[in-house]
């Protein structure tokens, strides 16, 4: 009996550890693609699978009411061309807090909780661009909450990348984590900010670009499932890049004064293409650890036994996200384009081997591939049309170390035409190429290579009732007042 009474509470432990899991998870939202799934249909795909809290980076309409009545907790975002306009005018801030917060804000509306102030303002590619601006920006919105009487309940934070803290070269260890110089006294201003409101300080953490970025970054280091050399800070062992990195940014919000403050991850996943290292393999190694762990909630060696509020990065590829950063860019999703599942995985964090549950309702263009023309005569141009078709469309899984890279030139053709065709919606124009191309009905798809078969979007695939219709407009004109 006593036996059994002990599995029953394991059990039950078990039990809320997974709950709790599942209310400190959340995804980020990105909808970036050129034919991006309705966002009613991304709305049922968050409540099939569990999911509670969901990041954007827009206050987009349509994802907006979507969102109404769902339940889902959600950080809406301002993007960063805005902060001087908001920096610069309180009034500015009341105004965008009016139209995109007040104006969800009621009951059956969106469950709003944060309000994320730019998207790493501070990223050292942006060569200072928001650094005057950031901060007021942050104190003009959350000034705007507080003053609509819903800052106590909704907080303005700033999602910051981890390269805004550091430990120095002479002792690179955790414990010895500072913002960094260039932007200490602003990160000081902002951290004091946030805690005076009692809002969370928000940072993106990517174990993927320290191997991306460092070819000689070990491996297994940027995991979870031992394996790695740790690194000893003054006898306290870390065994993997993200614990050590969450710990940098404590140690430096401890220097300032504010060790205790609450900190949510804003983003960290993993991409499954476009890089060497992107493999659906590896992010189901990823993705398993870094769950469990959340399950368990084990914290990290600075915060023991803490749960961590995250927001996995991110639901869904973005094929027309800037690869500036690389190719990886725009394969980050844990469903495809069309919603759905790249690899098992069990939000839970219990390590069953479970598909999440698909998209509903996707509706797909015909059968119908663009390839190259077998009959073609003049292939002088072929370069330049290939050129063409993989500067409108995505072409990303081509490159080295991708899922097609390795094909010969007619499969390297096939699937640029092929990528341009279904974004252009499969129109007869578009699978021409100066006669290099022609529609087929064959799939060209080989065990690696997915040749893409495009959504149907805009009204054909939203299936708005007339109920959603009057509600919408209704929504419009309550921002009017």
């Amino acid at each position: 009996m006593a036996r059994l009474a002990a599995v029953l509470v394991a059990a039950a432990v078990a039990f809320c550890w997974a709950a709790a899991a599942a209310d400190a998870l959340g995804m980020n939202w990105g909808t970036q693609a050129f034919h991006p799934l309705p966002p009613k249909v991304v709305v049922q795909l968050l409540q099939d699978n569990g999911i509670k809290k969901v990041k954007l980076f827009e206050t987009e309409f349509g994802t907006m009411s979507a969102l109404a009545g769902s339940g889902i907790e959600v950080m809406v975002a301002i993007p960063n061309v805005m902060l001087a306009d908001l920096a610069g005018s309180s009034r500015a801030a009341k105004d965008w807090v009016k139209r995109n917060v007040e104006r969800y804000d009621f009951d059956g509306g969106v469950s709003i909780k944060y309000v994320a102030v730019g998207n790493e303002p501070f990223l050292e590619a942006y060569n200072g661009s928001f650094i005057h601006t950031t901060f007021p920006a942050l104190q003009n919105v959350q000034n705007a909450l507080n003053d609509a009487g819903i800052g106590d309940r909704i907080k303005a934070t700033v999602p910051l990348n981890a390269d805004v803290y550091n430990s120095p070269p002479s002792n690179p260890v955790p414990s010895a984590g500072r913002f960094r110089s260039d932007i200490a006294g602003i990160m000081t201003d902002i951290v004091k900010l946030l805690a005076k409101n009692n809002a969370p300080f928000t940072v993106n953490i990517y174990p993927f670009l320290s191997l991306y970025l460092n070819d000689n970054f070990p491996l297994d280091y940027a995991f979870f499932d031992g394996g790695a050399t740790p690194v000893n800070d003054n006898g306290v062992l870390y065994t993997n890049v993200f614990d050590a990195n969450f710990d940098t940014l404590v140690a430096a919000l401890k220097a300032v004064g504010h060790g205790e403050m609450p900190v949510v991850v804003g983003e960290v996943g993993w991409p499954t293409d476009g890089d060497k290292h992107a493999k659906s393999s590896y992010a189901e190694r990823f993705y398993a650890g870094l769950l469990k762990r959340l399950a368990a909630g084990t914290g990290t060696p600075a915060r023991p036994n803490t749960p961590i509020e995250m927001y996995l990065f991110g639901l869904l590829d973005e094929d027309a996200k800037s690869v500036a950063p690389g190719s990886f860019e725009r394969h980050w999703g844990i469903f495809r384009y069309d919603g759905q599942p790249k690899f098992a995985m069990d939000l839970t964090g219990q390590g069953r081997n479970a598909m999440l549950v698909p998209a509903k309702g996707v509706k797909y263009l015909p059968r119908t591939w663009c390839g190259l023309n077998p009959n073609a005569k003049d292939m002088s141009k072929l370069g330049a049309n290939i050129d063409y078709a993989c500067s409108r469309a995505d072409c990303t899984a081509l490159g080295y170390g991708s899922t097609c890279n390795g094909m010969d030139t007619a499969g390297n053709a096939t699937y640029a035409f092929n990528a341009y065709y279904q974004v252009q919606s499969q129109e007869d124009s578009a699978c021409d190429f100066n006669g290099l191309a022609l529609p087929t009905t064959t799939d060209p798809s080989t065990a690696t290579c997915n040749f893409t078969i495009q959504i149907v979007t805009g009204k054909a695939a939203s299936g708005r009732s007339g109920v959603a219709v009057v509600f919408l407009a209704l929504l419009q004109i309550l921002a009017l007042w």
